[in-house]
């Protein structure tokens, strides 16, 4: 996974270099790019790493949009308000093995033995018509990005961020995101991760919030004009 995302990332960064290049096809191209570095791994196999992706490009005076899965970008308007692009399928797919997963409390035999029993029926649905989407070595994932824009002049900020942070809102409610926005603003993206971690640490089993382990990966990007 890190070889995967480090090498898509760098990839995706010089594809959207070109303001006139759409970002879903700037992350079909990275995705082409970084397939064809290891052309000898078969990688048609269900277990290939994926990650998902979000995005966000000054163009313009034109703020572009991309999210594939589960990690959104927030924009925060003029006016304190806020709107959250995300793309939840994920979440839609294979709801029983998802219960029997939330059944348990973390750190247990039960819970590993029902997780193991949702990633292998996840990744037989992974990138096709009847499942979800996410970044892997197939570039048609691209295709199925949720996209748009922005008119700079109406945001006064935004946070691309992973789901690990933004469950914070979604699944913990213990913040706003009108909190959020106010962290990120007096302690940058370390001092919100920090706020995450802190409440994870009062729920360490996933009694309160039933969820797949302790704490999820947690990477925030804010800008601020």
């Amino acid at each position: 996974m890190p070889w995967f995302v480090g090498h898509l990332g760098g990839h995706l960064m010089a594809t959207l270099a070109d303001p006139s290049v759409a970002l879903s096809d700037g992350l079909a191209s990275a995705l082409e790019r970084v397939a064809a570095i290891h052309p000898e791994c078969d990688l048609a196999n269900p277990g290939t790493p994926s990650a998902t992706v979000a995005a966000l490009r000054q163009r313009y005076g034109v703020l572009d949009y991309l999210v594939l899965a589960d990690s959104p970008v927030v924009f925060e308007g003029a006016s304190g308000d806020h709107t959250v692009i995300t793309d939840l399928r994920v979440d839609e797919v294979l709801p029983d093995l998802r219960a029997e997963v939330e059944r348990h409390e973390t750190h247990t035999a039960g819970h590993r033995e029902a997780l193991q029993r949702l990633v292998l029926a996840q990744r037989q649905l992974r990138n096709t018509p009847d499942g979800y989407w996410v970044a892997g070595a197939n570039p048609e994932a691209a295709r199925h990005c949720v996209t748009g824009s922005a008119e700079i002049g109406n945001v006064r900020s935004a946070a691309v961020m992973s789901d690990g942070v933004s469950r914070l809102v979604t699944e913990y409610k213990t913040a706003t995101w009108e909190q959020v926005f106010s962290t990120l603003r007096a302690e940058g993206p370390s001092g919100l991760i920090r706020s995450v971690r802190k409440t994870e640490a009062t729920d360490p089993t996933g009694r309160r919030w039933p969820r797949y382990k302790s704490g999820d990966d947690a990477t925030v990007a804010y800008c601020c004009w």
